[in-house]
């Protein structure tokens, strides 16, 4: 069971500030009782099907140099490092 301080010290670590923790008290919560789910099922009859290669099936291995700069094409750049959408 996930408590109210698990949500704020995990907040604290991660240097960000919650106003409602009860909101991400529920949703950590439906999350680790589907994965409580998933340890639970029964898997031992499943075969997992597995196709190996040699290495000389696999394609050769080379550089190909792109002729533009990547960082010209990104919408969202402040020097040398790229902006990511703000998460909710």
């Amino acid at each position: 069971m996930v408590t109210k301080e698990d949500i704020e010290h995990i907040a604290k670590l991660m240097r960000i500030d919650i106003d409602n923790t009860e909101q991400y008290l529920e949703q950590t919560q439906r999350i680790l009782n589907y994965f409580d789910m998933l340890d639970k099922a029964d898997t031992s009859s499943e075969e997992i099907p597995v196709h190996e290669m040699k290495i000389s099936e696999l394609r050769e291995d080379k550089y190909e140099r792109f002729e533009t700069k990547l960082i010209d094409h990104l919408k969202n750049y402040k020097g040398k490092y790229v902006k990511a959408p703000k998460m909710n």
